[in-house]
């Protein structure tokens, strides 16, 4: 496996993922799917149907010889002939005749690792859903924690968690579109033979095709060529995205845990050591696996671009790439999924520090407030020229800045120095935060309920 793990991986469920991931189930999709090609060719008339059954019942792990397999491997030197020696070794001598009828290596091996695929991504939707549920919880508990907004490193203007949480599930919930919407173009079935052209079945390879979709309930690949890999992009693509989402959300909790802010932490159980020689580290191990896993992840997007761009009807160098990266992809993804679950879910937030936090400037934070409320009686460049004034007056004579605003005359006599004082307060201007914070949150619900739904449908 090539993702980044650490101790704390392997504490995390992952739902079967590793099982669908292992090179036992390499071997059972390709077994899957020749057992779907050989009753799809006998339906449609090509082979005869007393093979495709022999074929069928045959197409089962315990029945393959899977150390006859490494001995052929050893000598051929060609990862996918040996498995169909011993297929069909283990089939009658009729049936054996037609095991891997009129189609190419890459038809079996691309179809079952999407097959594969299309069941790891309904557990990656478990995930999601299970992550958004969490984030609306965080959306509601913490619509009115107020804290510093920050752009460019800097405080802002004031804002809430809660809406903190609502972007994080804004961004989630367009990575599940994007997943979703992407289903019948990624799982596709390719049954075209050598190049694609369907030149050793004609219409009737066309037809299996689609049987042989309809069996795994998955698409049919318009043009089933070698060629293709746009499909098998799309999906690293969206997963880095889904990735980069909540790889934004681990930085976050990483840096804002640190003693400098102290907002947020990771849950800590006692008895985990954070380092070998300082005996106080309570490191951040959720959010560091998450950024470790998502950066490396970053790195396919790339290299399948390249890739995918190979010439003529079928290149190794490509789909044998694609193969490993495809892999790659799906274990860095599950690294990414598993801790954000467990992150969103146990996340400890120091409400009492963020609110220290947005006091920080004292009332500078809110200077834009000042500023639209002046901007009702003088107009909004004059505004902002005025408070622009007071507020370097403060932070370069070092003044507090309440007693710079209620000593210019403009603002004394538009404001009294309670109202000055209510507006410099950031629970006072934190804008629809609430609002978004608690919208997003039901529409996080709403569509983990949906995903969770429609997977006990299926």
């Amino acid at each position: 496996m090539r993702a980044l793990y650490d101790s704390k991986s392997r504490s995390i469920d992952d739902r079967g993922i590793s099982q669908w991931l292992s090179p036992k189930m390499k071997i059972t999709s390709w077994l899957i799917v020749e057992k779907a090609l050989a009753l799809s060719q006998a339906e449609e008339g090509l082979i005869p149907e007393h093979a495709a059954q022999n074929i069928a019942a045959n197409c089962d792990i315990e029945k393959i010889d899977l150390e006859e397999m490494e001995r052929i491997k050893e000598k051929v030197g060609h990862g996918f002939v040996p498995f169909l020696k011993v297929l069909v070794q283990a089939c009658s001598d009729e049936g054996g005749k037609y095991v891997h009828y009129g189609v190419t290596t890459q038809n079996i091996q691309q179809t079952g690792q999407l097959y594969v695929m299309k069941q790891v991504h309904q557990i990656y939707k478990s995930f999601v859903a299970d992550i958004l549920t969490n984030l609306s919880t965080l959306a509601v508990e913490h619509a009115d924690t107020v804290m510093a907004g920050r752009t460019h490193g800097k405080h802002a203007v004031p804002i809430t968690y809660g809406y903190k949480a609502s972007v994080w599930i804004s961004e989630l919930l367009n990575s599940v579109q994007r997943l979703e919407e992407c289903e019948k173009r990624v799982f596709q079935v390719m049954m075209g033979g050598a190049a694609g052209a369907f030149n050793a079945t004609g219409k009737s390879g066309w037809n299996i095709q689609q049987r042989v979709a309809e069996k795994l309930q998955m698409a049919s690949m318009p043009v089933p060529s070698r060629n293709i890999s746009s499909h098998k992009e799309e999906y690293i693509m969206n997963l880095a995205l889904l990735c980069n989402g909540l790889h934004k959300m681990a930085e976050e909790v990483y840096y804002t845990g640190l003693e400098e802010f102290g907002e947020v932490s990771e849950a800590f159980t006692k008895g985990t050591i954070g380092s070998s020689t300082m005996p106080q580290k309570i490191n951040p191990k959720l959010a560091k696996g998450i950024i470790a896993n998502a950066q490396k992840l970053y790195s396919l997007v790339s290299l399948g671009l390249f890739s995918g761009a190979r010439m003529f009807e079928g290149d190794s160098s490509s789909y044998m790439l694609y193969d490993g990266m495809l892999e790659e992809a799906l274990e860095l993804t599950s690294e990414v999924l598993k801790r954000a679950e467990e992150l969103t879910r146990t996340i400890q937030v120091n409400k009492t520090r963020m609110y220290e936090n947005a006091l920080l400037n004292k009332g500078l934070d809110n200077s834009e407030h000042i500023m639209m409320c002046m901007a009702e009686k003088i107009g909004k460049d004059k505004a902002h020229t005025l408070l622009y004034e007071k507020a370097m007056q403060a932070e370069i004579e070092g003044k507090d800045y309440f007693s710079v605003l209620i000593e210019d005359e403009q603002l004394s006599s538009a404001f009294s120095a309670e109202e000055i004082a209510d507006m410099l307060k950031p629970e006072n201007y934190t804008g629809l935060s609430r609002e978004l914070a608690l919208d997003m949150a039901m529409k996080a619900k709403e569509a983990a309920d949906r995903i969770r739904q429609e997977s006990s449908i299926i």
